[in-house]
């Protein structure tokens, strides 16, 4: 297939976009609500996720501010399952790689898998787990994005809730949870929670939701009895803003980059439509074939989701730390999405197999798409079949003219 056939432009997709103004401003505000719960000489632990969570590193240096100025001794630990291959060195690795250093943040990092278990379930049989260093604190403060999760919905899906089970609890608490799969993540987080801040040891959260355009859109502190609520209440506000597509039937999508600090699983599920695990239904929208083209940096080797594609390229890879992989893929217990798909020599040859296998001609009506990733959805590259549909919805405009897709000497797309 000579992708010479196809031509595409570039277009703005219309996201919704409501920044917050001054975020050390905002952050100081909102903690005054929990800083009835802190007194002068307390260790508290600072929860930091994996995800890429827009201004986070700010946003904990100005909550370190505040305790220091109350007289408390904060310092931070990594809150995630698997990531970080799993290891107290990779996970500092993790948190460095979003600016989140103890020279900045001005308190030290406490990394360690180790855990205690504080309490257990009878039903299901589940222990509540929590990070070694959070338990011998004085209580915890948990910072976290909310947003919509990448394998499951319900009441509260990826946000404070689920940092205070899978973050907080390390690996032990995520291979406990996870193993009871997506109806697990469901049903059982929001179970676990609730022990973890039952314990006493929770002292105020602070959450942060995002606009279409990744930028810190709000902040709300909350205190332990106020977590669910607060949580929920930001889930809701962010199904009707995140980043999505304006499209429901897609023919062949190209996405240029995956990355655990894009998404979880490298390629948000609630962007390309695909979920991949049993029992669970897929979403829009629907896309026939899908080809992803490279690795980030800042996934750091990790390429969970890679099975989420049809074809990735030799270059993406070789970038696979498989060690890296394997451990969050088994860990989630949603083994597809480590899958190596069909393997293309270079770009040029992973976006010609995406046309020619997807089971249609290749004609003016063909529906293709282009992105950068699923996280940053404010520009594309669409075939005119789509421009026709992003005009006709009001959801976009043409900035850039129709030309074939251009590739270099070695086959690799011209940068986006």
């Amino acid at each position: 297939m000579d992708n010479a056939h196809v031509k595409i432009c570039k277009v703005r997709v219309h996201q919704t976009c409501c920044p917050v103004e001054d975020i050390p401003t905002k952050v100081r505000q909102e903690f005054t609500h929990i800083e009835k719960n802190i007194r002068p000489g307390m260790r508290i632990a600072i929860t930091a996720g994996s995800r890429g969570v827009a201004n986070i590193a700010l946003v904990i240096k100005t909550v370190v501010e505040c305790l220091k100025e109350r007289g408390a001794s904060p310092f931070i630990i990594p809150a995630m399952g698997s990531h970080g291959g799993a290891t107290a060195e990779g996970q500092r690795a993790v948190l460095e790689g979003y600016g989140i250093t103890e020279e900045y943040i001005g308190a030290p990092i406490y990394s360690s898998l180790r855990v205690q278990k504080i309490d257990h379930i009878d039903k299901p049989d589940l222990n509540v787990y929590m990070d070694q260093y959070a338990w011998e604190s004085d209580g915890v403060i948990a910072i976290n994005r909310v947003k919509v999760h990448t394998d499951f919905h319900g009441a509260h899906e990826s946000g404070i809730v689920k940092m205070l089970t899978i973050g907080l609890g390390k690996h032990a608490q995520a291979l406990a949870v996870h193993h009871y799969g997506a109806n697990g993540l469901r049903n059982y987080i929001p179970m676990v929670t609730e022990r973890v801040i039952r314990s006493g040891k929770v002292l105020g959260a602070i959450a942060l939701l995002e606009d279409g355009y990744d930028h810190t859109a709000d902040v709300k502190a909350a205190l332990p009895e106020e977590i669910f609520e607060v949580d929920h209440e930001f889930l809701e506000r962010s199904r009707s803003m995140f980043a999505q597509l304006p499209f429901r039937e897609i023919d062949s999508m190209i996405v240029d980059r995956m990355g655990k600090e894009i998404s979880g699983t490298g390629m948000d599920p609630n962007v390309i439509g695909r979920i991949r695990i049993d029992g669970q239904q897929d979403g829009f929208p629907h896309v026939k074939r899908l080809a992803v083209l490279d690795l980030s940096d800042g996934s750091h080797g990790n390429g969970i989701g890679v099975g989420l594609a049809d074809i990735a390229t030799r270059k993406l890879a070789g970038k696979i730390d498989w060690k890296v992989t394997n451990e969050n893929v088994i860990t989630s217990g949603f083994l597809s999405r480590g899958f190596l798909p069909i393997v293309a020599e270079n770009d040029r040859q992973a976006v010609a197999l995406t046309m020619a296998t997807c089971g249609i001609p290749v004609t003016e009506d063909f529906r293709l798409v282009r992105i950068r990733d699923t996280l940053h959805l404010s520009e594309a590259y669409v075939s005119p079949a789509l421009m026709k549909e992003l005009t006709e919805t009001g959801r976009g405009e043409q900035i850039g003219e129709f030309r074939p897709i251009e590739f270099d000497s070695q086959g690799n797309i011209t940068p986006f």
